[in-house]
């Protein structure tokens, strides 16, 4: 019986691993992705926030692990893929979402706050990335959470975490080309515009509705809208989508 559309984006009995799963934008792509049928392998550094998640997942009838783990260390990160193989006995799906934003004026920047964000943000999503690549099986898919920040600024003094927003774009398409034909993997990234999470609330009070009129739906997004794009990229309704990055900024780059 042929496939229809809305099954291409089912993800039944499929084993998503999702970092930085304890907050925010993680938590409600762990959401979609339970909600789509896969199982959740939870990673990130705060066990509590992380059962919190598990039982979001399990309320959608899906089953959940939570692995508690730093992505920095390459040796965290193969343990998380090690509990993900033991548990569930496969990977499916990578959501690399685990990541620090800061804003420090680069001339105040030290090498070690300078360094602290490229290990999570882009270092840590190559060592999830190589962990999963070893153990995948073709049809598999991973996301890298990117950000706008990659491809515009927005005022705030965010060297660190914009170039490393930016290299992640850059893995992704090198990893693509590395791994869909070889490997059957695509990998694909997701830059988001505002949203709602833990890491915008760190940002200067009005920042977000100051920027929104650059925004030309004229509003910040919302994270089941984002989950959503997760979504797309994970399934197999984007099995013809590698390689690229996928913009969810309401109109804001193309302003």
């Amino acid at each position: 019986m042929p496939t229809s559309v809305l099954d291409r984006f089912r993800l039944d009995d499929k084993v998503a691993v999702v970092t930085g799963a304890s907050s925010g934008l993680g938590v409600a792509f762990a959401a979609a992705l339970s909600e789509a049928g896969a199982d959740l392998v939870l990673a990130g550094r705060r066990t509590d926030r992380l059962e919190e998640t598990r039982v979001i997942v399990e309320e959608r009838g899906r089953r959940a692990l939570v692995v508690t783990a730093d992505v920095s260390r390459p040796e965290e990160a193969q343990a998380v893929i090690d509990a993900a193989i033991e548990h569930f006995e496969r990977v499916d799906i990578l959501v690399n979402n685990a990541g620090k934003g800061t804003a420090v004026p680069s001339t105040k920047e030290t090498p070690e706050q300078f360094r602290e964000v490229i290990d999570i943000n882009l270092n840590g999503c190559y060592w999830m990335a190589q962990a999963c690549a070893r153990v995948m099986k073709p049809g598999s898919a991973i996301v890298n959470i990117s950000s706008v920040a990659a491809l515009t600024s927005g005022g705030l003094p965010q060297a660190a975490y914009s170039a490393s927003k930016a290299g992640l774009i850059g893995l992704t398409r090198d990893l693509a080309v590395q791994w869909t034909g070889r490997k059957g993997i695509r990998v694909n990234a997701l830059a988001p515009g505002y949203f709602p999470s833990e890491m915008t609330e760190l940002l200067p009070a009005g920042y977000i509705e100051s920027q929104l009129p650059n925004v030309p739906a004229g509003r910040a997004g919302d994270v089941e809208e984002l989950a959503a794009s997760l979504l797309f990229l994970a399934s197999p309704a984007a099995g013809y989508v590698t390689g690229t990055t996928l913009i969810v900024d309401g109109g804001l780059t193309a302003a």
